[in-house]
């Protein structure tokens, strides 16, 4: 990719006709105009038949990119003038212009050469560039009237567009391509392959497998068919991929991890599936997702929920591609999908995450065989049907060494003892995390464990800066239940996020191995007079699924925020009373999570966020 600027690149403004020649192009006019004088002048609309061009994308900066046309004259006479014209898709624009005068009118763009590079002997070409904005590649190519392939074939269409080609096999220099066939009243002859708006391949199947890339890198590609008389038709839509490796590449924006949960459970009754990551705009933005949960159970890794992991049968509407599941194909349900979703975002990450609140209790038996268990969950993880779905394993203990929904006696040192076979067994080539309490009160759940020896062994904590304070006190007081500091009349000392970190920090873990927790839900009581937080209550409000708690995409709307008390908003709408976090919120909170020099952020999880994900592009945002 390009390092260098657009402004960098700019030779004069849309339009105006003004231009610096370059070198190489004046040098080729100047051999042109004697054959010119000699050969005489044809007219355009006899040149058209025999000449031709081609696009090419030099180079792209992210949001902009350099692009060339080249005319070639591939008949006997000299052309006098030449015209392209050609249609960008919606977002995508030329900005500025060089060696031609380019006009645009909406996303039709016309190219006139300039009175020095009209004309072109037989044999010649002559090219022009230009700076422009978006991503999409040109349709509708004319010359000089005729198609910019040489001319149609007078009683033969040309073929229609192949299906937007889909990637896998992604590696460091290497991915494969496929797409659906195009159609043509005389028959397809072959498929040209673009990478970046340039021809990279000519194949005859509907599959190519491209290679020589570099690691680490973005691409795009596009397929346009070949019919028998070699006429082409319109390129398909295009795939972005990122090649894999790359050393130096970093995680997200700023550096930063933005990893999301996706719980197994929420493609029942929220439906919630792995699409609306796609859909959302989500998968764009974030860097890893934790697939929630596994079990843990007799001291093993072991399925959560088969049906909803690899069984569940999706239809084409469902699919992430769009291709509806078989019967007889050997991975179903979630984990195909967000197979699906990797080949689509390749910069996303997998990690099957074990555990959580309902199943950490079978954690005490995993710590004592840590060798075992870890060879069982590496199995499980590593399963073939599988295996390239899952970039690592995440360890949901929340409670080691202390009490939550059962009461742990382990000991200080069970997690290390577990984190550090999970390493030993899964070596350094995969992801090992985990999610741990963010109780920093005095003697609180982060004094009862080892967190800094185990984080030796881990690549970075989820630190659950969240559900500090809820309606499980029926009365109250009323609290936001994730304050990032704390305040006048907070509940109790110690549960705030900023506490939790400089604890961690205190024993020894490293702040960029720590990812601050976001809740994409409130939590409320009701039975509450009192505005202001600190009012007392009679029990938990109502909740879509379970009371006391509701997803952000309801509570933006049910009961906008009216103020904020720790870095977190809050609202009481009737005798209801609610805390959450907004994107104004968020964005505080990521410019604090910068300040401390920590890892990232995380969130629990997708499905309380609105259709268009506004709380996860909040956080990519303010991570930037």
């Amino acid at each position: 990719m390009s390092t260098e600027t657009p402004l960098r690149r700019t030779r004069f403004r849309l339009g105006t006709g003004r231009a610096t020649r370059s070198r190489a192009v004046a040098g080729v006019t100047a051999l042109l105009l004697p054959l010119a004088a000699m050969v005489g002048l044809a007219s355009p609309a006899e040149a058209a038949d025999s000449a031709t061009a081609t696009y090419l994308k030099k180079s792209d900066w992210g949001g902009g990119f350099e692009g060339q046309w080249t005319v070639k004259n591939t008949g006997t006479t000299a052309l006098s003038s030449w015209t392209i014209e050609w249609d960008f898709p919606s977002g995508t624009s030329v900005g500025s212009a060089w060696d031609a005068t380019v006009t645009g009118s909406n996303n039709h763009w016309t190219a006139k050469n300039l009175s020095w590079n009209g004309t072109i002997a037989p044999g010649a070409s002559v090219s022009f560039g230009f700076n422009g904005t978006g991503s999409g590649a040109p349709t509708g190519c004319k010359l000089n009237g005729n198609p910019c392939d040489g001319g149609s074939v007078p009683g033969d269409n040309a073929p229609s567009a192949p299906g937007t080609p889909t990637a896998s096999n992604i590696t460091d220099t290497s991915v494969k391509l496929s797409w659906s066939a195009a159609t043509d009243d005389k028959g397809i002859k072959n498929y040209d392959v673009l990478r970046d708006g340039a021809v990279v391949a000519t194949v005859t199947g509907t599959t190519h497998t491209d290679t020589g890339l570099t690691a680490g890198s973005d691409y795009s590609y596009t397929v346009r068919a070949r019919d028998t008389a070699d006429q082409t038709g319109p390129v398909s839509g295009s795939v972005k991929i990122r090649t894999t490796g790359g050393g130096g590449e970093t995680p997200g924006p700023g550096g930063k991890i933005n990893l999301g949960y996706f719980t197994e459970w929420g493609v029942y009754g929220r439906n919630y599936h792995v699409k609306n990551l796609d859909t959302s705009g989500s998968a764009a933005k974030i860097t890893h997702i934790n697939y929630a949960f596994g079990n843990v159970t007799g001291g093993k890794c072991a399925i959560g929920d088969s049906y909803a992991d690899y069984e569940k049968a999706y239809t084409a509407d469902q699919s992430v591609d769009g291709v509806a599941d078989t019967w007889d194909q050997p991975l179903r349900g979630s984990f195909n999908q967000l197979r699906k979703l990797k080949a689509k975002y390749p910069h996303i990450k997998v990690l099957w995450s074990f555990g959580g609140w309902t199943w950490s209790g079978g954690f005490g038996d995993a710590a004592k065989n840590p060798a075992a268990f870890a060879e069982s969950c590496y199995n499980l993880v590593e399963d073939p049907r599988w295996a390239d779905v899952f970039d690592g394993i995440d360890v949901d203990w929340e409670y080691p060494n202390a009490c939550g929904l059962t009461c742990d006696t382990s000991g200080p040192n069970a997690l290390k003892a577990i984190t550090s076979a999970l390493r030993a067994k899964f070596g350094s080539k995969n992801l090992v995390t985990a999610a741990i309490t963010a109780d920093a009160s005095a003697g609180g759940k982060i004094d009862a464990t080892d967190y800094a020896g185990a984080a030796q062994s881990l690549d970075w904590y989820n630190v659950m800066t969240y559900d500090f304070f809820g309606a499980w006190d029926a009365k109250g007081p009323t609290a936001p239940h994730s304050p990032l500091t704390s305040y006048d009349g907070i509940p109790k000392a110690g549960f705030t996020s900023a506490e939790a970190i400089a604890k961690l920090k205190a024993q020894g873990v490293p702040a960029s191995k720590l990812l601050l927790g976001i809740g994409f839900y409130g939590r409320g009581w009701t039975g509450v007079t009192q505005d202001a937080p600190g009012g007392t209550a009679t029990g938990a409000a109502p909740g879509t699924y379970e009371t006391g708690i509701e997803d952000y995409k309801v509570l933006k709307n049910s009961c906008p925020a009216t103020g904020t008390v720790a870095g977190t908003a809050y609202a009481r709408c009737g005798n209801n009373w609610w805390s959450y976090d907004t994107p104004a919120t968020i964005a505080s909170k990521m410019t604090w999570a910068k300040g401390q020099g920590l890892g990232g952020a995380f969130f629990w999880e997708f499905s309380g966020d609105t259709a268009n994900g506004e709380l996860v592009g909040a956080i990519s945002n303010g991570l930037k």
